[in-house]
């Protein structure tokens, strides 16, 4: 994981993904165990937002005005050739990435080398690599994985003052005597999560909160693969969740200034109730992703 984090700027910036291998990580799970348990999740995740996104337009048509003609100076052919060579190489290297890990061929280590690689291979097939620019993204780079060092040691020394002072065996004993036992943990700790997300970051509740609920749930006989998938969709949640969603920020940072921060915390209600219906589904029927 942490050799992953230096080529995060590289070609490989993609928060679930790294949301994965932190989790691998902290539960010793193998990655590619669970990159290919989140896939399911993954698609019907993306197939709600479509089918959301269709009904919302085809009910009210303003929201997604078609591009008027005069606008369109490429014939149909042109289009869908431009359309493809913006999308096929980015879909390629993250297919490459992706599979390498699937298929065993590389660790996630070296796949994430790969990434850094074809990154920038495409950003000389755009002509858009220069020096500076990898320099910058070498920089950014450094400073994350300097913050992620320092969160990672605050959470090493929290965690051994916490289990040097007996407190781990109060919670888990707190946890294992909760009502529902299994699924009133899993309640409880999805609550929490969730409640968390609003306002620190996936980083923080990955090193501190997973490695205290960990134990209990191995206690509880818990399936750790579908345990870490369902911690991994309720911490995608927390980009979208104000006031602190990351991606929130992002969205404002480029969103014309007509439109106001509150928009965007009105429009992205729907898409944090479509991550929790999904989240229950898995929760509900882990035997329909495959992790029963």
């Amino acid at each position: 994981m942490r050799n992953h984090l230096c080529f995060w700027h590289l070609g490989t910036d993609h928060p679930p993904s790294i949301i994965l291998i932190i989790l691998g990580d902290v539960l010793g799970i193998p990655v590619g165990d669970l990159f290919q348990a989140a896939l399911l999740p993954g698609i019907v995740l993306i197939v709600c937002y479509i089918i959301y996104i269709l009904i919302l337009t085809y009910m009210n048509p303003e929201m997604a005005p078609p591009i008027p003609q005069d606008d369109l100076t490429e014939t149909r052919g042109e289009q869908i050739r431009s359309a493809l060579k913006a999308i096929l190489p980015p879909l390629t290297l993250v297919l490459v990435v992706l599979g390498s890990i699937f298929t065993g061929i590389a660790t996630p280590t070296e796949s994430s080398a790969l990434g850094g690689v074809g990154a920038i291979i495409l950003a000389l097939l755009y002509r858009q690599f220069s020096w500076k620019m990898l320099f910058d993204s070498s920089v950014e780079t450094v400073k994350v994985t300097a913050m992620v060092f320092a969160i990672l040691m605050g959470a090493t020394a929290f965690s051994m003052a916490f289990s040097y002072t007996g407190g781990d065996y109060i919670v888990e004993e707190i946890l294992l005597d909760l009502p529902g036992e299994k699924w009133g943990f899993i309640a409880l700790a999805m609550l929490a999560i969730l409640i968390l997300g609003f306002f620190i970051d996936f980083i923080e509740i990955a090193f501190i909160i997973v490695p205290i609920l960990a134990p209990v749930a191995e206690a509880l006989g818990i399936n750790m693969v579908w345990f870490a998938i369902l911690i991994a969709m309720n911490l995608q949640t927390s980009f979208l969740t104000p006031p602190f969603g990351f991606s929130l920020f992002y969205l404002k940072g480029v969103a014309p200034r007509s439109i106001r921060t509150t928009d965007i915390y009105k429009g992205v209600l729907p898409f944090i109730l479509i991550q929790v219906l999904v989240l229950i589904s898995i929760i509900t029927f882990p035997e329909l992703y495959g992790m029963d």
